[in-house]
């Protein structure tokens, strides 16, 4: 975090002191009295999260009015029992696991359940009750026991949902794979003012800054049936990028900004707040004020582990020069998650090394000349730092190594090269980026920056601007992804199809078309 006043700071500290105590069962707010809610309470659906060998999050939020203005989701200021059960049949006449959890207006009446003592790799179907209302059912499954060797793993990654700018037509086509995880990668929500053309305009109708706002934003995606139907299908694995706080931010600094304010690091704070409320997160991902951890590490049994990265909160700001740029000194994952990757990819025995991450990490040229034109956002922007990283991969001997982008709203693979400017030098990975479900409307197959990145990288081998979802399928011998696009979003319905398709064999860094 940057420098801040001391008072200001541990100001910002204390604001998250009732969530804490929130999430640890205490509430300043009274128990519920008897009756019922003002409304069916579970208008935002179900999701599930995070999964582990022998347990996952279960997530719901508790709103009989969910765009309510003041982000209270027309729930009473009082403490709610949620029941909640597991069991292994759609029926629930095999429940395996079952129990209540408080929702507390401190935490906008969200449900986080940490379940346990569940079987490895195993379906399960989870519902919750409150009084004499049910929820929707939904469908999770939990990650192989950590020495099992899972003969596949098939997961969708996606990011980039602008409500205004196209229909989450995507997500029931997902919803409809079979899957045994999502993976999101950011831009959840957006922060701005749009209200689009095709019917579907931003709540509120103002760019949002305070608790009560983001939540709103949140609630209004989270009623679109689409998007409920793919986290009531599969568990997710979430990660933010920028606009579910502010475009371009950089850890305490808003976008433009010369350095940190207290200002922004209060709204930091609301919109962590609300992200949380709103994913199925474990506790340890709870927020204090403006800090939240969110990087973390799943395993699929010897498969696979994913290395879920934050690249916001910890940044450097964007270089204004380029002796900036050249700083070995900046960071895009700060010093502590640069070491914790490292480390992490060097211990790994799993077979694939994955980097779930937000921004574009092979360099992205959109010079085709001598010179460089790179963006100051993305891991072009950081490149000391991208070098790093690529140097513990290799120095490390870590193999199989696979980055997961989105970001960009684009579809594209590249090779990742030891050095850039070599292109005889080594390939130690694939980078796999991913389009969004609707940020930038129906697209096109091509465009002007696919020219120039096709024309000035010759490590990157594809590129589309459609929009969709990729579906990856991974076994020991092979990594295959699959570009699942959509030629339109701006009216609901259209149907989706594969563009490409391209493998990494185990063994050989690199991405080949199929």
């Amino acid at each position: 975090m940057g420098q801040l006043d001391r008072r200001g700071f541990v100001g910002l500290m204390g604001a998250g002191t009732g969530v804490a105590l929130a999430i640890a069962g205490f509430s300043v707010a009274p128990a519920m009295a008897a009756g019922r809610l003002s409304g069916y309470p579970f208008t935002l659906g179900v999701a599930s999260g995070d999964p582990l060998p022998d347990g996952v999050v279960l997530w719901t939020r508790l709103a009989p009015k969910p765009l309510a203005e003041d982000g209270k989701g027309g729930m009473p200021q009082v403490i709610v029992p949620v029941e909640w059960e597991v069991a292994e049949d759609d029926n629930f006449r095999r429940i395996v696991a079952a129990g209540a959890e408080r929702a507390t207006p401190e935490l906008g009446h969200s449900v986080h359940v940490e379940v346990k003592g569940l079987r490895p790799g195993w379906v399960y179907f989870y519902r919750f009750r409150v009084g004499q209302d049910v929820s929707p059912v939904g469908r999770t499954k939990t990650a192989p026991a950590l020495d099992a060797s899972p003969d596949s793993l098939s997961f969708a990654f996606a990011s980039c949902q602008n409500y205004p700018a196209g229909y989450f037509t995507a997500y029931k086509h997902m919803a409809a794979e079979d899957l045994d995880l999502v993976v999101h990668l950011g831009d959840y929500i957006y922060e701005g003012d749009s209200q689009g053309s095709i019917g579907r305009p931003h709540l509120p109708a103002a760019e949002i800054y305070s608790l009560a706002d983001y939540r709103v934003r949140h609630a209004q995606h989270k009623t679109d049936e689409d998007l409920q139907a793919a986290h009531a299908a599969f568990p997710w694995l979430v990660t933010w990028d920028d606009h579910e706080v502010e475009n371009n931010y950089a850890n305490a600094t808003r976008n433009g900004d010369a350095g940190p304010s207290e200002e922004f690091l209060q709204r930091r704070a609301a919109a962590y707040q609300a992200y949380y409320e709103f994913m199925p997160l474990r506790r340890a991902a709870l927020p204090n004020g403006p800090d939240m951890q969110l990087y973390r590490r799943l395993s699929y049994g010897r498969l696979a582990d994913f290395n879920v990265l934050d690249g916001r909160q910890y940044r450097s700001r964007q270089a204004d020069t380029q002796a900036e740029r050249d700083d070995p000194s900046r960071t895009m994952l700060g010093a502590q998650q640069e070491r914790w990757l490292a480390d992490g990819l060097g211990a790994s025995t799993r077979k694939w090394k994955v980097l779930a991450q937000q921004t574009v990490m092979a360099r992205a040229d959109r010079d085709p000349g001598p010179g460089l034109s790179l963006s100051d956002d993305n891991w072009s922007g950081y490149e000391p730092a991208r070098q790093r990283t690529f140097d513990a991969v290799a120095e490390r001997g870590v193999d199989n190594f696979v980055v997961i982008t989105g970001d960009a709203h684009c579809s594209m693979v590249a090779d990742l090269k030891l050095n850039f400017d070599d292109q005889n030098s080594p390939t130690i990975g694939a980078e796999f980026l991913g389009t969004s479900i609707a940020s930038g409307g129906d697209g096109a197959d091509m465009d002007a920056r696919g020219e120039s990145w096709l024309a000035s990288n010759p490590h990157m081998m594809y590129y589309n601007q459609r929009r969709g979802y990729v579906r990856c399928r991974v076994t020991p011998d092979e990594w295959r992804s699959d570009y699942r696009v959509m030629p339109y979003v701006t009216k609901p319905g259209a149907p989706v199809s594969t563009h490409a398709s391209f493998v990494v064999e185990a063994g050989r860094p690199g991405a080949q078309a199929d």
